[in-house]
């Protein structure tokens, strides 16, 4: 191997796709377990390697040299082969920074909470703290010295102004958890998670919801990654090259999820679009019809509209998780919270608006079929197709002028 990635568990991991973006070089993953560090080391068959969890600490004593801020930090997330003589650097500062930049999150004189304890909260701790935070505490399940736990961060320190998640919490495949509930905190003005996949964490999208500065972690891993390639090949490192790559992983790894009435085209965009880019498509209809082994209208006739809310929020669950996806979803997908927040996590909420007398009623949908049915259902969950999507995309003349205009926004 000349470069690559190590650390327990890497399934989650985009680094492969962003360093091979970032230059001419392969990129490999290799997980390991602990007892496997030191004959890794030993042997030095490697140009330069990154270090994710839980190694940033362990690889320490293995190298010759550990450069000032690394060693300040206590925690290395790049070592460079440099014949033979190998270099620890902390690339994770530069990325943390320039995230915390990005998700315009003021840190001056304020009060910040740093759930973790492992390397990467060692990183957090020096940025926020350079960057001129009040009061930085460490928050860990089980605190030690100069650390609290979860219940004194909500008893004493419910006025935090930023709270900064370094734990796996939230992370996939476990991507239902959140390390902690923000209605506990009544005065944060940002919340950061390092966590990259999903692209946006329950605590992130809880955050948003309630209009706090929010940002997960994938801008982060582009920049550390830039950072690392400086020093693995001398190579120029430009704010420019950060920006492309994070923009280009992000809509390779961004779902486009179509909502909207029946008859608004979403399917049939939605596979255009698929065959397009080369990507999977789904339609939680179609899931939900073969999970149950029957058609829609037969499962509202025979248990009812609640079973079949329960069965498509099962079906979008199902598929919130992938990546690099076309999602069509059913007409009242938007309805139900818990689908819009499925997802929002990896995708970006596209609604196609077709005018209601351009809308074709069916027998397919229970709910919109007939002419009045359809246009009551529109104007009951208009409002609630715009509060939901992230863009609104007009199909009332050309399909392949939606297809256009939905490309156009997924690369925003």
């Amino acid at each position: 191997m000349k470069y690559g990635l190590i650390g327990k568990t890497l399934k989650h991991s985009f680094s492969k796709e962003i360093h091979e973006k970032i230059g001419d070089y392969e990129y490999e993953l290799c997980p390991m377990d602990e007892s496997e560090l030191a004959k890794f080391f030993t042997e030095k068959n490697f140009l330069g390697v990154n270090v994710t969890i839980p190694y940033k600490k362990a690889v320490i004593p293995y190298l010759d040299y550990v450069s000032d801020g690394a060693k300040k930090i206590g925690a290395v997330n790049t070592v460079v082969n440099v014949n033979g003589v190998l270099k620890g650097y902390n690339t994770d500062y530069f990325g943390a920074k320039e995230l915390i930049d990005k998700a315009g999150v003021s840190v001056k004189g304020k009060t910040a909470l740093i759930l973790g304890t492992g390397g990467t909260s060692d990183t957090l701790n020096a940025v926020l703290t350079g960057l001129g935070a009040k009061t930085v505490l460490k928050v860990s399940r089980t605190p030690s010295a100069g650390q609290i736990s979860y219940d004194l961060a909500v008893k004493d320190y419910n006025f935090a102004d930023i709270i900064v998640n370094t734990t796996p919490k939230g992370m996939y495949p476990y991507t239902d958890e959140t390390p902690v509930d923000l209605n506990a905190f009544n005065n944060l003005s940002g919340v950061i998670d390092v966590i990259y996949n999903p692209l946006n964490t329950r605590l992130i999208l809880a955050a948003r919801e309630k209009g706090i500065p929010a940002a997960g972690g994938l801008y982060m891993l582009a920049s550390q990654a830039v950072h690392a390639y400086g020093l693995f090949s001398g190579g120029t490192v430009t704010q420019e090259l950060t920006e492309k790559v994070y923009r280009s992983v992000k809509c390779e790894k961004q779902n486009v999820v179509l909502t909207g009435m029946p008859s608004s085209g979403k399917s049939t965009i939605g596979k255009l679009i698929a065959k397009k880019l080369g990507r999977p498509f789904y339609d939680t209809d179609d899931l939900i019809e073969e999970r149950a082994g029957e058609k829609i209208p037969k499962i509202f006739e025979e248990k009812g509209e609640k079973y079949f809310r329960l069965l498509e929020t099962e079906a979008i669950k199902s598929v919130s998780d992938k990546t690099g996806a076309v999602i069509a979803t059913g007409g009242g997908a938007p309805t139900v919270k818990e689908n819009v927040t499925e997802l929002k996590k990896n995708g970006k909420i596209i609604f196609i608006d077709r005018s209601p007398d351009k809308l074709t009623p069916t027998d397919g949908r229970p709910l919109s079929r007939d002419t009045e049915s359809l246009k009551k259902r529109y104007k009951e969950r208009y409002p609630v197709y715009l509060a939901t999507a992230d863009a609104v995309v007009k199909n009332d003349e050309s399909v392949y002028a939606a297809i256009d205009k939905i490309l156009k926004e997924a690369e925003k």
